[in-house]
């Protein structure tokens, strides 16, 4: 039972990760009823973007971080601008606009691995990773686990961006025309709200969230080109656990998976996470396709 707070902490943290992508994804799909692969690999690229400004031209880390986070909104906004609004102006369905982001996603991947190779690299020094909080003790009935301050803020960044978006869509109007259009664009249209350009500042900010995302689990645990499809695998778990569309549901649903996977591997080969991850996949899709909450 000595492994059973580590377990939890690994659980907690899992979570934090695939929280910050389902929010953005989340906030996505609910505007624009598709699923947006390209929002995997802007993880990719703000967690590149952090280690090309601080360890190549020796910026600033804190400020190569906001540098970071900006840069990957941007890039999802220029993909909406330049390629999902043409398409939604023609009138495409949502097969061809999720075919559009992978496509996508893989012009950029292989960008980012021109640019920097597919060599693994890190981005923790000089940011405190290497600091380690031990929760519990010996004398404790179940033993102690370790925590990176990183992964500390992993789990606050999480709960922080959250909280800040809940308050966004409750009480701005820019929140009540997210909305109206997640309601339906075309009344929105209607009404008066200009819905491409409140789709557009959608994309800016959910993809600066996966930017975020990106940069962080680079100081935890490393960055390479195809970092995105793993996190975009498990926010998609996640969404679709929790209830695409909703915001409180992506990330119960991120934590739900995060305690699943590492509680499930107890046991057994660590290798059996990914697969415990799309079994529960498959049980929702197949006994509460609409997730925990609805949307």
């Amino acid at each position: 039972m000595e492994i059973l707070p580590q377990l939890i902490l690994n659980s907690i943290i899992a979570g934090a990760i695939y929280s910050l992508i389902a929010l953005g994804f989340n906030l996505i799909y609910g505007a624009t009823k598709f699923f947006n692969l390209a929002h995997g690999v802007l993880a990719a690229v703000g967690g590149y973007a952090v280690f090309y400004f601080s360890k190549t031209l020796g910026l600033d880390i804190y400020l190569s971080v906001i540098i970071g986070v900006i840069l990957a909104g941007l890039i999802g906004y220029g993909l909406d601008k330049l390629i999902y609004l043409p398409l939604r102006r023609k009138k495409a369905s949502g097969l061809i606009l999720l075919v559009a982001s992978l496509g996508a996603f893989t012009a950029i991947q292989a960008i980012i691995a021109i640019l920097f190779t597919s060599q693994f690299q890190t981005l923790s020094q000089g940011v405190g990773a290497q600091k380690i909080y031990e929760i519990g003790g010996p004398s404790t009935l179940f033993g102690a686990g370790v925590i990176t301050q990183t992964q500390l803020i992993i789990l606050f960044s999480g709960l922080a961006i959250m909280a800040g978006l809940v308050l966004l869509l409750k009480f701005t109007m820019f929140g009540k025309a997210v909305k109206a259009i997640s309601d339906d664009e075309e009344a929105a249209k209607i009404v008066g709200i200009n819905t491409n350009k409140i789709i557009s500042k959608i994309f800016f900010i959910g993809s600066a969230i996966a930017g975020f995302a990106g940069i962080l689990v680079g100081f935890d645990t490393g960055i390479e080109p195809t970092m995105g499809m793993g996190l975009l695998l498990k926010g998609v778990i996640a969404s679709i656990i929790g209830g695409v569309g909703n915001i409180y549901g992506g990330v119960l649903g991120a934590f739900l998976l995060g305690f699943v996977e590492n509680f499930g591997i107890w046991k057994i080969s660590g290798e059996w996470k990914d697969a415990i991850a799309f079994g529960v996949l498959i049980l929702f899709l197949l006994f509460r396709p609409h997730g925990i909450f609805k949307k």
